[in-house]
């Protein structure tokens, strides 16, 4: 098949998935696009095993394996997704909110990366499970970092916070960028490369700025230009030019190209949207990105889902996936409940912890990051382990964050200011 043969393919699946969805279903859309792989691969391993000569079948699972997981999410989708959800996100709000998010996407990931790579460490070495310090911190690197994508189609809605919401959206936004820089050096020392934690440390530090100002002198070049002009169709063309220049470059500048067309994201939704836009230009703009990122979020969590027939999930490894869930929401517990508690006492927020905790979603970005890790005896168990916390990260956690939100909201919540005023 080509590769227009394949897209079609998988676009048509989407579609009638999405159609069922929006029809009878009504689930949030990365679980029944994550249940629509995961059932299409079912179906497949079935016929394969049932008619193994069957020639369809043999070639539906060869499209499969040949999709370049990795390259597709990190290659190709990542920044059209990354920029189309920064463009949703109140800047305000989260400039409010930037110390804390902040320690969360830098902080977080590192204390989280300790934390899950030493527990699961800990965890083979009970269950007599062949696993090297080094190689499970990786893993830890790897599943730190909150899914950009998966949590932003999750935390839509009125229901929670606008504090909370800039806090989970931005955190995720901006954690990947870091995750990945993390992830990348921890490899270097597992495969036996040459680096320095001081020079790792400098690494994340030098990627996450540079990319941080890179995407501002992008964004400031791309929102001038919209500020001369004054036509939808080219305005649209700067945003889309915008989001893969700013990501591209960054990339070849060796800076973080996830946080550069994040900030990029920022600025035009914000900043872009009120100085350089007229209204009729704004719906457009706006119409363009939300209709990328709800195609592209369907279409990646279905690969998601798919990706089930061709990964070597190992059953030797099973005992260590009811560890890895617990263990990983434990440290993201762990990771937030300050930031939770002063929330909830100063802010009287009800519940933050368990809703920072709940709604730090796994997805698609830790599992590329897995498959990315060169073949080696420890890869598979990675793989193993990184499946598993997704599917249970997007099928439990995401279908049911709202309802723990909304079950949050009707609690009753008595103001300190309240049990502060004297008895008459």
């Amino acid at each position: 098949m080509t590769l227009f043969q394949v897209a079609a393919v998988f676009l048509t699946l989407v579609a009638a998935a999405g159609w069922v969805n929006a029809r009878w279903l009504r689930l949030p859309s990365a679980v029944a696009m994550l249940g629509a792989g995961l059932i299409a691969a079912g179906a497949l391993q079935l016929l394969e095993r049932v008619a193994p000569g069957a020639a369809e079948v043999r070639k539906a699972v060869g499209v499969v394996s040949h999709v370049d997981f990795p390259e597709t999410v990190v290659g190709y989708m990542l920044a059209f997704l990354l920029f189309a959800g920064a463009m949703h996100v109140d800047l305000g709000e989260l400039k409010r909110r930037r110390l804390l998010v902040w320690s969360l996407a830098t902080g977080g990931v590192a204390i989280s990366t300790a934390l899950v790579g030493g527990g699961i460490w800990a965890a083979a070495r009970l269950l007599g499970v062949d696993l090297p310090l080094i190689w499970a911190l990786v893993f830890g690197a790897l599943i730190s970092p909150t899914d950009p994508v998966a949590v932003l189609s999750t935390v839509r809605g009125d229901a929670l916070s606008a504090r909370l919401k800039a806090v989970l959206q931005g955190e995720a936004l901006f954690n990947d960028g870091v995750g990945i820089v993390v992830f990348l050096a921890l490899l270097t020392f597992a495969v036996g490369g040459a680096a320095s934690p001081g020079a790792a440390v400098l690494s994340v530090a030098v990627k996450a700025g540079g990319g941080l100002l890179f995407g501002l002198a992008t964004s400031f070049v791309a929102i001038r230009a919209m500020k001369a002009i004054d036509d939808y169709a080219v305005e649209v063309a700067v945003s889309l030019a915008l989001a893969a220049t700013t990501y591209a470059a960054a990339e070849a500048l060796r800076l973080s190209g996830p946080i550069a067309v994040v900030t990029a994201g920022l600025m035009t939704g914000d900043t872009g949207m009120r100085t350089a836009m007229s209204d009729l230009t704004q719906r457009y703009v706006r119409g363009f990105w939300t209709l990328v990122d709800e195609i592209l979020n369907a279409l990646l969590f279905f690969l998601l889902g798919l990706e089930l027939l061709v990964l070597p999930l190992q059953g030797w490894g099973a005992s260590l996936w009811i560890a890895a869930i617990p263990l990983v929401l434990a440290a993201r517990f762990a990771t937030v409940l300050p930031w939770g508690a002063y929330l909830h006492f100063h802010e009287e927020e009800r519940g933050p912890s368990l809703i920072l905790a709940w709604g730090g979603l796994h997805g698609a970005l830790s599992l590329a990051l897995a498959m990315s890790i060169p073949p080696g005896p420890y890869k598979p168990l990675l793989l193993s382990l990184t499946y598993a916390v997704v599917i249970f990260s997007i099928g439990v956690q995401g279908l049911t964050f709202n309802r723990l939100v909304a079950a949050l909201g009707r609690l009753p919540h008595h103001h300190r200011r309240a049990r502060r005023t004297p008895a008459r």
